[in-house]
């Protein structure tokens, strides 16, 4: 009687096979997916294309086969969504056929064509670099974070792996600059990629006529040629400004200037001086009690970030001149207030008296300069108040929150005195920021800004300047002693309202402080 081979041995056999086959290709496309960055293609083990009947299913209008030439490549696999194949979804054909009249648009104005070498930057899923290759433009090709081929290859807008002068022609839509953490490298990689004489066309939800031009001072690789508004497709842009850029000939470096340009005079564009008509108004009558005024009108404030985009600055920074300790204005208003659109800044904290210093030695993102600031380098004396922990108390007593005060000897004085080191402002404000950037000051100097004001106008240093919170100090009336004035200070309320006049009439957006 002969043996038949069991069932069950042969069933585990092709069992195991059929486990080594899912193990073989699951291996390998967690490797594609997890570690390249990447859609597999139909070279990656994938089982899915694009249908052939995509142009169609799209919606775009249809032009001759001369006109149209599509890429081989675009025939591999698209990514894959929860809802399917993303390529026949609404919103991918929506956006293709939007960006296809945008392209068919640019080729008629002759800013692209059928030879252009094109880059889409900041494109999750192609469907700009899709739609050039509809429009009849097959050599094209996106860059995001994460690749998505044949369409998309991993690489960022601010570092992109191409050579110099690789494109002829370079999009940007969605509002991806308006986003973009690092505006001032996206613009130097734009002008390194991009070839003499091509064209950089951006999307941009930003429409006021200060990021305007804060967008044309980021790329100073090129030349305005146009700029329009047109219909978005979405409710994310449902209004978008389109500018067209063409690469000048010859340029110094790509995009971004050296900090600290040094010029003795300056005059404020017209596209600031704007911004000052629709700020609140300045209190021209003289407090009764100041305490209380000019502490409300800080609710009154219109903040520039209020009022205009602050998109397109290589920088952001804040300098508190006058900071005391960490948790006063920085902490309290500036970090907690201040409009800042998601922007990080940079801030300096300018103190010199070494009683708060101890209180930055921690903080991060915080730059503390240990000194006076002043219209010269020298060695001053200082009458700091005795006790540190009655900032309150003194304050009703007219000796003003600030704890330092210049004296010309020090003789005959209430409080201590220290030697500081003071530097000159100005100079060093020159040699930090330069006009590209977004700088915000905020500074409370106990009467020097008297003379603080006129040195920054006097170098130029003030036209470097978005925004000004300032404290000036006068002989205000007293809160604890009715009809009486502080003694502490020399200067007036008609003194200090002048300063804040002149300033804005130089064009200088300044804000009553307290």
């Amino acid at each position: 009687m002969t043996m038949e081979p069991k069932p069950s041995l042969l069933r585990n056999i092709l069992v195991r096979v059929f486990l080594f086959c899912v193990l073989v290709i699951g291996v390998r496309f967690a490797y594609v997916v997890t570690i390249r960055g990447e859609s597999c293609d139909l070279g990656d083990f994938c089982f899915f294309s694009l249908p052939e009947n995509l142009n169609f299913v799209t919606g775009i209008r249809q032009m001759s086969s001369s006109a149209i030439i599509i890429h081989d490549a675009v025939r591999s696999a698209p990514s894959k969504t929860d809802g399917g194949d993303l390529w026949s979804t609404e919103g991918w054909r929506k956006s293709v056929q939007f960006y296809a009249s945008v392209f068919h648009d640019l080729i008629a104005e002759g800013f692209l064509s059928p030879d252009s070498k094109s880059l889409c930057v900041e494109t999750p899923n192609g469907e700009e670099v899709f739609a050039l290759k509809e429009s009849g433009v097959p050599d094209s090709i996106g860059i995001y974070k994460k690749g998505s081929k044949p369409l998309v290859v991993s690489g960022k807008a601010f570092r992109q792996p191409f050579d110099d002068n690789t494109f002829d022609f370079i999009f940007s839509g969605n509002g991806s600059l308006d986003r973009s953490p690092k505006p001032a490298e996206f613009a130097a990689e734009v002008a390194r990629t991009l070839k003499p004489d091509g064209y950089f066309v951006v999307h941009t939800a930003s429409k006021d006529t200060y990021s305007f031009n804060s967008f044309i001072d980021l790329f100073n690789c090129c030349t305005l040629i146009r700029s329009r508004e047109i219909d978005g497709f979405d409710s994310a842009m449902k209004v978008i400004r389109e500018i067209v850029l063409k690469k000048d000939n010859e340029i110094l470096g790509y995009g971004v200037k050296p900090r600290g340009k040094s010029v003795n005079k300056c005059s404020v564009p017209g596209y600031k001086r704007q911004l000052i008509q629709k700020a609140e108004p300045l209190i021209t009558e003289e407090p009764k009690k100041p305490w209380i005024t000019l502490k409300r009108n800080i609710q009154n404030i219109k903040y520039l970030p209020s009022m205009a985009d602050i998109n397109f600055k290589p920088r952001y920074v804040y300098i508190d001149v006058g900071s005391r300790g960490y948790g006063s204005s920085i902490v309290s208003w500036f970090k907690k207030q201040y409009p800042k659109q998601n922007r990080t800044f940079e801030i300096y904290a300018i103190e010199a008296d070494k009683a708060f210093h101890e209180e930055y030695r921690h903080k991060k993102g915080v730059n503390l300069i240990p000194y006076a600031a002043w219209v010269r380098n020298e060695t001053l004396f200082f009458e700091v108040n005795q006790d540190p922990g009655r900032e309150k108390e003194e304050k009703e007593k007219g000796r003003g929150m600030g704890r330092i005060k210049p004296v010309q000897s020090s003789g005959s004085v209430v409080g201590d005195v220290d030697e500081i080191q003071a530097f000159d402002f100005a100079n060093w404000l020159k040699e930090t920021v330069s006009e590209k950037d977004f700088v915000v000051m905020k500074m409370d100097v106990e009467g020097t800004e008297f003379d603080l004001i006129p040195r920054l106008i006097e170098t130029g240093a003030i036209c470097l300047i978005d925004e000004i919170f300032l404290e000036c100090h006068y002989n205000r009336w007293q809160k604890c002693c009715p009809g009486e004035r502080s003694s502490k200070y020399e200067k007036t309320y008609d003194q200090c309202l002048e300063l804040f006049t002149s300033l804005r009439e130089s064009g200088v957006l300044v804000h009553q402080w307290w």
